[in-house]
């Protein structure tokens, strides 16, 4: 595909844009000696540049862990323990949030720092306060800055990385487009550090298995994640109906010069079709608990004719989940093709696998359902 279908395809989205989130991460943001104020700058000018052309914008940040090590070097060459993670964490976001409320005032700009962790989202109600809460900050012009709760997250609250939190955030918000800012120009069909010819791919309509397998296994020696994180976070704000850009947050005027028209980054096209907003919380926010194993019968039932999931198809379960719980669905050769809430806990649905809906009654004592999922709270992947 040449340059100008790129710009036909791109540009209208881009131009359309009204709310997006930008995401830095701790390879862009940081030094050899912390933070890179440089970079903080130009990130403030450019996030600045598209609020005053009419956007709101909000900001999602690494680097708490950098500016922490900036002023408390633990001694050693082992790897940071959790405690030491959290312990630069808390030492390092103030100074974080100081050396971005000073950027940013040199344009006249309000920020407000929300820390959140997994949880936040992961109760309904906490992820409506929270959405609630942004759009308050963006109606008053103020400049929300996003990041996770490195304090106080364990591997249980943790988003594992920013780009699933911002992918979240995308589709809490219902943005336009995502851009995420990595220390490396985009996506290439081959990893451009062991392949000097490797091309970069400008435009992506689809996140197919062809896609990842493009994205190799590295990662960043300062962030958590590679590239293979920023594509799944794009396939997620996708499934909302928005667009995505990985581009290199090193670029000078990098923001600029995207919505500009310049062919900077890779950019991915939203889905044809949005997912409703609860659907796409249980999809993409839920931690599933559980996986049950369906029969042939049933895998169709759910993914060809949109019914509810009955016990008479679930073959096994694992897992120890609770009424109300995320739990995924996969057919007999093992691939996980849906995920909803459950309607039992695993106790109760393992008394019930396999049976039909008179001999559930009696188990149960219940006439009222016999769906282990509702069809509204499931969700094929």
């Amino acid at each position: 595909m040449d340059n100008e279908e790129n710009y036909s395809r791109r540009q209208p989205l881009l131009n359309a844009a009204k709310r997006v989130v930008v995401k830095a991460g701790s390879a862009v943001l940081t030094a050899e000696d912390g933070l890179d104020m440089k970079v903080i700058k130009g990130l403030a000018h450019g996030i600045a540049s598209l609020q005053d052309s009419g956007r709101e914008v909000i900001f999602v940040t690494s680097g708490a862990v950098s500016a922490g090590n900036r002023k408390m070097r633990f001694a050693g060459s082992k790897p940071l323990s959790m405690r030491q993670k959290q312990a630069l964490a808390a030492v390092g976001q103030s100074g974080l949030m100081h050396d971005y409320s000073e950027a940013f005032a040199l344009h006249g700009k309000i920020i407000a720092q929300i820390l959140l962790t997994h949880s936040d989202l992961a109760s309904r109600s906490r992820y409506l306060n929270v959405r609630n809460t942004i759009h308050t900050l963006l109606e008053n012009g103020i400049i929300p800055i996003l990041n996770e709760n490195d304090t106080v997250s364990t591997r249980e609250l943790k988003f594992s990385d920013n780009d699933n939190l911002a992918a979240l955030i995308c589709n809490l918000l219902e943005a336009d487009l995502y851009i995420s800012l990595t220390d490396v120009a985009g996506l290439f069909d081959s990893n451009p550090s062991l392949h000097p010819e490797a091309e970069p791919v400008r435009l992506v309509h689809e996140v197919t298995p062809k896609i990842f397998a493009m994205c190799g296994s590295s990662k960043s020696t300062v962030g958590t994640g590679g590239m293979i994180t920023k594509v799944r976070a794009a396939q997620t704000v996708a499934t909302g109906g928005g667009s995505s850009i990985i581009a290199s947050g090193k670029e000078v005027d990098v923001l600029q010069r995207i919505f500009k028209g310049e062919e900077i980054g890779t950019f991915f096209m939203p889905n044809s079709e949005k997912m409703q907003s609860r659907k796409r919380w249980i999809a993409w926010v839920l931690k599933p608990q559980g996986c049950l194993t369906l029969d042939a019968g049933a895998c169709r039932a759910l993914s060809e004719h949109g019914k509810s999931l009955l016990p008479s198809g679930i073959l096994n379960v694992t897992g120890d989940f609770s009424e109300g719980d995320a739990v995924q669905c996969a057919d007999q050769s093992g691939n996980v093709f849906a995920v909803g809430l459950t309607g039992y806990n695993s106790a109760t649905v393992r008394k019930i696998k396999g049976r039909r809906s008179a001999e559930i009654r009696d188990i149960l004592d219940d006439d009222h359902r016999v769906e282990v999922m509702h069809r509204d709270n499931l969700v094929l992947l």
